[in-house]
């Protein structure tokens, strides 16, 4: 399946938040993240952020789309994908 994720976490949690996150999916903007990921994984991944954020003071959506479904990207503007490092 394909996802998009985004998240609004205390800057006391973000670290970790973020850590999780790219090891499972693509950083497009500072809090926002996206890719194709197994059903296991994502199991994996929303319990990993479960453990990690304060459910009264973070929130994190998830967007799923069914894995058939064939997703279109436009972007307007520079693109920097800050997980690239050299």
């Amino acid at each position: 399946m394909y996802i998009i994720l985004v998240y609004d976490v205390n800057t006391k949690r973000v670290n970790k938040v973020l850590k999780i996150c790219r090891k499972y999916l693509t950083r497009v903007q500072n809090s926002v993240f996206e890719g194709y990921i197994s059903s296991t994984n994502f199991q994996r991944l929303k319990k990993e952020l479960r453990t990690k954020i304060h459910p009264k003071e973070d929130f994190i959506r998830i967007y799923t789309f069914p894995p058939k479904m064939r997703i279109k990207k436009e972007n307007i503007g520079v693109f920097e994908n800050k997980d690239n490092f050299i």
